[in-house]
């Protein structure tokens, strides 16, 4: 106990300590936390869902129906109708022959991973993958190499060693983020698909960040990219544009019908609440429709990146159409004393440092939702270029 007390010191001496912060309502541009009114700045809400009536009046509905928890695994007595509504919808969407819901993202990842990936196979990850890829590669018994992130070069010289070194039934799997939470960048994922033909590798994109927010329907990275069909494996989340919870991975009807036997975090987990899932599922019906609140959401993230740039602060990502601006600020208590400063102008956005981003690329993650206002944007630009003003000369 006393080396964890000693370690925690060193955290807090090194500005790496992390503090819960309690909301007090709803993930909405404005809201409370802690007692005081903030913009939000922070929330992966990207379409406003999570308090968007349609789909709250959907989700009432299935507590009077259902009740408010599931009661059980699917594969016992957690399995309703409509998980199965939604699976069904969730395939369409991603345009693939079948889906399979897990209770979260994280259990998507390392259910799909670790039951498909086995002794003998490798796996091409990009160093900048979600931590729920890094674990689910950890859980497989495959070797797993980590290319350089969105390094076409580097991942087709490490393709390469890969044909030479996997066993003689051995498979190669491409694992990639689709919009990289962090940087908020994108996968190439044309140049992926090239040289997964190339050297006879699989596929599996996890669009969490994605989904909902970019493709002409908001199917993600794969449609804008043109490449749905040869993608594999189409793993999400349903906590972010879609503004419930639970995760999910569309595939082939082979493929799933072989995770309902080998999934771990399938199997073992109780179901989504049902709640939960008619939330998903309005959600998903909804989203093609809502081009207006995605191309609103693309103007807001544009006009700030532009601010940003004219005040002189470091961003990435520059181009990418994707609701994500990280302002990279270097030294974690730089970006500590940075996020307090914009808590005094009323405005959250925590500062993310290591261990979660590399040292010495501490930054504020910026996130706006479709239901921010441009005035809101406008307030924020002001706010980053004032405290860059005196933070300038605290740090010069």
């Amino acid at each position: 106990m006393f080396d964890i007390e000693r370690q925690l010191r060193r955290w807090e001496k090194r500005g790496f300590l992390r503090i819960l912060r309690t909301l007090e309502q709803a993930a909405k541009p404005v809201t409370i936390i802690e007692g005081k009114e903030m913009l939000l700045f922070s929330s992966n809400n990207y379409l406003g869902y999570t308090t968007d009536e349609r789909l709250q009046r959907e989700a009432i509905k299935a507590i009077e129906k259902y009740g408010t928890g599931s009661g059980g695994s699917r594969l016992t007595t957690g399995n309703f109708s409509l998980h199965e509504a939604l699976e069904k919808e969730i395939a369409q969407f991603k345009g693939k022959e079948a889906a399979l819901v897990f209770s979260s993202g994280y259990l998507a990842n390392i259910g799909v991973i670790s039951s498909l990936m086995k002794r003998g196979d490798i796996i091409l990850s990009d160093e900048w993958n979600h931590a729920s890829i890094v674990d689910g590669c950890a859980l497989s018994k495959a070797e797993t190499i980590v290319y350089k992130h969105v390094n076409m070069d580097d991942l087709e010289r490490k393709l390469q060693q890969a044909m030479v070194k996997k066993s003689r039934n051995g498979r190669i799997f491409i694992v990639t983020d689709g919009v990289f939470s962090m940087d908020g960048d994108m996968a190439p994922l044309v140049d992926i698909v090239h040289l997964s033909k190339k050297y006879d590798a699989f596929v599996m994109v996890d669009d969490a960040h994605g989904t909902g927010v970019i493709g002409e329907t908001g199917a993600g990275t794969a449609e804008y990219f043109g490449v749905t069909e040869e993608i594999d494996l189409h793993v999400g989340t349903l906590s972010k544009a879609i503004g419930g919870e639970g995760g999910y991975v569309a595939a082939s009807n082979t493929l799933i019908r072989y995770f309902h036997h080998q999934a771990r975090s399938f199997i073992f987990q109780t179901s989504l609440s049902p709640a939960m899932v008619a939330t998903a599922l309005t959600a998903i019906q909804l989203l093609p429709k809502e081009t207006r609140k995605r191309n609103h959401l693309m103007d807001l993230t544009y006009r700030l990146r532009e601010g940003l740039t004219k005040a002189n602060f470091i961003i990435s990502p520059v181009d990418d159409p994707t609701p994500i601006t990280s302002v990279i600020l270097g030294d974690a208590k730089k970006a500590v004393l940075f996020s307090k400063k914009l808590a005094d102008f009323g405005m959250y956005a925590p500062a993310i440092r290591p261990p979660t981003v590399p040292l010495g690329k501490s930054r504020i993650r910026i996130t706006l939702m479709a239901t921010h206002t441009e005035a809101q944007v406008d307030q924020l630009i002001h706010a980053f270029r004032t405290i860059g003003q005196e933070m300038e000369e605290v740090f010069s």
